[in-house]
């Protein structure tokens, strides 16, 4: 008989998926709810349920991590309210009915709820979403740390890996806008090992944290890298005296000892 699972991923997408799997390498026994339990990779054993509408049926677990990680579309309030909030919510209503409490957990958020002040943002900057989807991702926050006492928010700057990144198609065309933008970014690889790491490897972590990589870079800059590496017409170089946007510190994460293999969008964007 093969043991009860011990992780639980709410949300079993790329993301998700990659937890999963790094936990398994682990040792962990994982099991991960996705709409399509067919489209979970082994070892994670998959659960079919969509959150949005229905509750999950869960296999019996001797549950120790918990990570949600899930994924809404359309960029809507309702669809985020629906996965990003009710769906959590169905997932933990699952849990309760089980009796089975994790001894650490993870939420993956996003720095959107943190708006996009002309400042240096840390994780005790005030939140202020933009947005209505940003405030239901805030609204999840509270509701997971309400529900779930030893859980933890990981914000996640804009999300990136080894593909072709949107700023290429723009560099090609000629039309790169906004070259004075601060940005943010962090690459999925990174994203999963801090996730992972907050659940396994930190003591007592603190209740938030800001997952992105080692330097915001202007927009210009950062298109001016991709056009040199692809023998493209750079785009005008970007002013600093203009520049505008938040900036995010991954200082606190970084002091758990999370270290990013991609420190910067120089490494992220080498096997472009």
């Amino acid at each position: 008989m093969s043991p009860r699972p011990d992780t639980l991923l709410v949300g079993c997408g790329r993301l998700g998926a990659d937890v999963g799997l790094r936990l398994a390498a682990l040792g962990h026994h994982v099991a991960g709810i996705r709409r399509r339990a067919d489209l979970v990779p082994p070892p994670i054993v998959g659960v079919s349920a969509d959150l949005s509408r229905e509750s999950p049926t869960l296999p019996e677990l001797d549950l120790q991590l918990l990570a949600v990680v899930l994924t809404a579309r359309p960029r809507t309030e309702e669809s985020y309210r629906a996965t990003y909030l009710d769906g959590m919510v169905r997932a933990l209503d699952a849990l309760d009915a089980q009796g089975a409490r994790p001894r650490r957990a993870v939420l993956v958020s996003s720095t959107a709820v943190n708006g996009d002040a002309d400042d240096v943002v840390t994780e005790d900057t005030a939140p202020a979403p933009g947005d209505a989807p940003a405030q239901v991702l805030l609204e999840a926050e509270r509701t997971f740390l309400e529900r779930v006492p030893t859980g933890t928010v990981l914000r996640l700057s804009g999300l990136y890996d080894d593909g072709t990144p949107r700023l290429v198609e723009e560099v090609r065309s000629g039309e790169v806008r906004d070259l004075n933008r601060w940005t943010n970014r962090i690459h999925r690889d990174d994203a999963a090992a801090a996730a992972v790491h907050l659940l396994t490897a930190v003591e007592d972590p603190a209740p938030l944290y800001l997952g992105t990589d080692d330097e915001p870079a202007l927009r210009g800059d950062v298109a001016a890298h991709l056009a040199e590496r692809l023998g493209l017409t750079p785009p005008a170089p970007a002013d600093r005296s203009r520049a505008h946007g938040k900036r995010l510190s991954n200082a606190r994460l970084r002091a758990t000892g999370w270290v990013p293999t991609r420190p910067t969008f120089r490494e992220g964007y080498a096997e472009l």
